[in-house]
């Protein structure tokens, strides 16, 4: 049941892509002859997969599809934009098809002929018409459908630590909604629940870098510093996804990942202090101090370091089990310390120049 049996090279099978003994001795196959950890890199031999990413332009997208194309994958993009690749390479090979969704009537050109589908269009923030209840959740529904309109099977949902439909925080909440639509479908879903990402088009760290830049002497660390995460550099979190599309393993299941430590906000803050060379006296102010100062910069910027949505995930503990990359896909992820080198050049004209910088 790995990708091969999605291929249009090979045929097209029936809903039940493989019986019970077949599906028995492919598990076998992997987890005793190849190991779990190993298998991933041999399934995919002369085979050519046809994969659908939505925010393919987007900070994983743009990496993912690099990867995949890499390995011989055919891969369709979904854009809004016809013209626009964002952090895409100009040189990664994409088909791009244009749609959006929250219309529905614009996903199935996208999807007709894939073997597989990896969702990742999501909102971090509310702007303008975009709410995450439209995208995050309607949008999650609307492409499940479309999938299973187009008949295609394998699909990958990329999802957040912490998200249940029933959560009191309007994020997470969208994000549970997306999720329960993927496991109430009849497809062969995989949903990955990362921490929070690292990489150098990242939002996370580069926001902090930002304002750590910008902000002379005293840098204000919302509440007591003390919240917790888990970056996972990009290139581990891409490794993940193209291991859970090819191993049939994966297939109904649902993973938290995370990088191998737990570090609090203020000791992220102290990292990146260190990597940029500079120093600034941290000075914790109260989440309800804060909350004002952080409306009016989600008013007047165009990227605000933060909102009050995401103000209000400094509660949820944003972490999982160290061993969780290394026990389930059989390598243990990059430290962040490591990773955050592209963050050593951050002059002030561009930190003020990329804070104030509308999206075209």
């Amino acid at each position: 049941m790995n990708l091969l049996y999605y291929s249009n090279i090979k045929y097209r099978p029936s809903l039940q892509l493989l019986s019970v003994e077949r599906e028995h001795f492919a598990n076998n196959l992997i987890h005793h002859v190849c190991g779990a950890a190993t298998a991933s890199s041999t399934l995919w031999d002369n085979v050519r997969v046809k994969i659908l990413i939505t925010g393919i332009t987007g900070f994983v997208g743009s990496h993912l599809a690099k990867e995949l194309a890499a390995q011989g994958h055919a891969v369709r993009g979904l854009v809004r934009k016809p013209n626009g690749r964002g952090h895409l390479d100009s040189s990664v090979p994409v088909e791009f098809v244009t749609g959006d969704v929250t219309r529905p009537e614009t996903l199935p050109a996208a999807l007709r002929g894939m073997d597989a589908v990896v969702h990742l269009v999501a909102i971090a923030y509310e702007s303008g018409g975009a709410t995450y209840d439209g995208i995050n959740a309607q949008g999650t529904r609307n492409v499940v459908q479309a999938a299973h309109a187009a008949g295609v099977k394998r699909f990958v949902l990329q999802s957040a630590l912490a998200a249940d439909s029933k959560s009191p925080y309007a994020y997470l909440r969208s994000k549970g909604a997306g999720e329960d639509a993927v496991r109430a479908s009849q497809l062969d879903w995989t949903i990955i629940r990362p921490s929070v990402l690292v990489g150098p088009e990242d939002e996370f760290a580069n926001a902090l870098a930002r304002w750590l830049v910008i902000t002379p002497l005293v840098f204000p660390l919302v509440g007591d510093g003390q919240a917790r995460f888990q970056p996972l550099w990009i290139q581990d979190m891409v490794k993940i996804i193209s291991r859970v599309l090819n191993e049939p393993r994966t297939i109904h299941q649902s993973y938290e990942v995370g990088g191998p430590e737990h570090l609090t906000y203020e000791a992220i803050v102290k990292q990146i202090l260190i990597v940029l060379q500079r120093k600034r006296l941290l000075v914790k102010v109260p989440v309800p101090l804060m909350r004002p100062v952080i409306q009016l910069m989600q008013t007047v910027l165009p990227k605000p370091p933060a909102t009050t949505s995401l103000l209000e995930l400094l509660n949820v503990d944003n972490t999982t089990q160290l061993d969780a990359v290394e026990r389930n896909f059989g390598f243990q992820p990059r430290q962040f310390a490591k990773v955050i080198t592209y963050l050593e050049r951050y002059p002030f004209r561009r930190a003020l120049r990329e804070a104030f910088r509308r999206e075209a």
